[in-house]
């Protein structure tokens, strides 16, 4: 079996992005989805990996609850999901490879949203 390329990552997110709930979705309008295979260097030394397979997604940007609140956005808001570390991740439990993209998709938008990891865990449970 020939492994998921960067572009059938994206098409997979993308559809799990859709299955979310309707009322993310105005949310979500210009928070870019970006593949890539890895973490680059710079993230992996600033969130202290022990290695590039640790991460497999990152949510950069300013979340919703500070958005308006006097920051001033230098950069685009976005989800990086690392296909390797996804791919390794995937192989080891045996999960469904599209149930373990919505779980990173809804990990990252709750990021943005400004959301604790227990609400984020109730929200995986009711997608």
């Amino acid at each position: 079996m020939k492994a998921p390329s960067l572009d059938d990552i994206e098409e997979m997110a993308r559809r799990e992005l859709a299955r979310l709930p309707a009322e993310w979705q105005g949310f979500l309008q210009g928070v870019a989805i970006l593949i890539a295979d890895f973490p680059d260097q710079e993230i992996e030394e600033e969130m202290e990996l022990e290695s590039p397979f640790d991460l497999l997604g990152l949510y950069q940007g300013v979340d919703l609850g500070h958005e308006h609140g006097g920051h001033v956005a230098t950069d685009v808001n976005r989800i990086l999901l690392y296909r390797r570390p996804i791919l390794d991740y995937w192989c080891e439990t045996g999960e469904d490879l599209a149930h373990v993209l919505r779980h990173v998709l809804i990990h990252e938008i709750g990021h943005h949203f400004g959301l604790s990891d227990d609400d984020m865990e109730r929200i995986e449970t009711e997608a």
